[in-house]
């Protein structure tokens, strides 16, 4: 029996999926399905390729009542820089949740992740950031931290905003095309402290191995969100900073594997058990979330298999009412 597959390439989904509240409200209600529903969402499959500073994920998840689900396959090769080649690329499939066919192959390089990722960074601040938090700190100078300022933006007022990365003139030059993008001062900064100074909102989007945040650049109020210690070896945060902080993650049981937790546990700073809440109980209302202006909060975002269904969702159903994509028959 012949079967219809939708191929939707990233310029297909580009126009269809951009970074704006409708794309924060999807990922929020992943966070809250997460925390209300049965999700069937299995531990992260991960290959690393070391000799070429290369790891691929595999992420996936079911929300019982949704007709579909994706997997998706997550390429990230740091030396691509280098080679004229973007970091991260990677492709999401869709698939039957009652007969297990493929529905959708979305051919994203990568963009579906960017956006789902970035939705999350303000789902985030939504959340736990002051209400009136007007100046953001950036570290990184990458896709994701171009796109996290412009998540911040939507859900925060935001009027100005520094960026640190370890090549000052990469900074220079993201601080500039955001300034023209979002219309506020953006500036780079010669060392995380700096940025962090007197800022409201931190995002972290690195591939660091070793702390870049420092403990000591808390301050009253402040809200930090970490995206990139999404592999065992990765870490953004000092562990000390944990304790001065009110600590989120987005999954508890994979921030104690592979998250900013993981090397506050490692450092013997915090039991291997230690309860926290989630950002989805947070998000559901089955946890408190910021409850003082001078709250330090901490969201540990290591990227869930839900956040790719429910955005990978979104996307299919836009594509078919737009008529968007190619059809082949198997």
């Amino acid at each position: 029996m012949s079967r219809p597959i939708l191929i939707l390439t990233e310029a297909d989904l580009r126009p269809l999926m951009p970074l704006d509240l409708a794309a924060v409200d999807c990922v929020e209600q992943a966070f809250r399905a997460l925390a209300t529903e049965a999700v069937a969402m299995p531990p992260i499959l991960r290959l690393d390729i070391p000799a070429h500073r290369g790891e691929v994920d595999v992420k996936t998840a079911h929300v019982p009542g949704l007709p579909s689900f994706a997997i998706k396959i997550s390429p990230g090769f740091f030396g691509n820089p280098a080679l004229g080649l973007p970091s991260t690329n990677g492709l999401m499939v869709v698939l039957s949740a009652t007969t297990g066919l493929v529905e959708a192959v979305l051919l994203d390089n990568g963009y579906l992740t960017d956006l789902r990722t970035a939705a999350a960074g303000a789902v985030a601040a939504r959340h736990l950031a002051r209400p009136q938090a007007q100046v953001a700190a950036i570290l990184g100078a990458g896709m994701q931290a171009a796109l996290q300022l412009q998540a911040l933006a939507l859900v925060r007022p935001l009027t100005a905003a520094r960026i640190w990365a370890r090549d000052l003139d990469r900074a220079a030059a993201l601080a500039g095309r955001m300034t023209r993008v979002l219309g506020l001062p953006v500036t780079p900064a010669a060392t995380p402290a700096e940025a962090m100074a007197g800022a409201d909102l931190v995002v972290s989007t690195t591939p660091a191995t070793s702390p870049i945040l420092p403990a000591a650049a808390l301050a009253a109020g402040m809200h930090v969100t970490a995206m990139g210690s999404d592999a065992e070896h990765k870490n953004e945060v000092e562990p000390a900073a944990l304790l001065r902080a009110r600590y989120i993650p987005d999954r508890l049981d994979q921030t104690r594997r592979l998250g900013e937790l993981h090397h506050a546990i490692r450092a013997g700073l915090i039991a291997t058990d230690a309860p926290f809440a989630e950002l989805g109980q947070i998000v559901a209302g089955l946890a408190p979330g910021r409850q003082d202006a001078t709250d330090i909060t901490l969201a540990d975002l290591t990227g869930t298999g839900i956040q790719d269904t429910a955005i990978a969702t979104l996307a299919l159903d836009r594509a078919r009412a737009a008529g968007a994509g190619q059809t082949i028959t198997t």
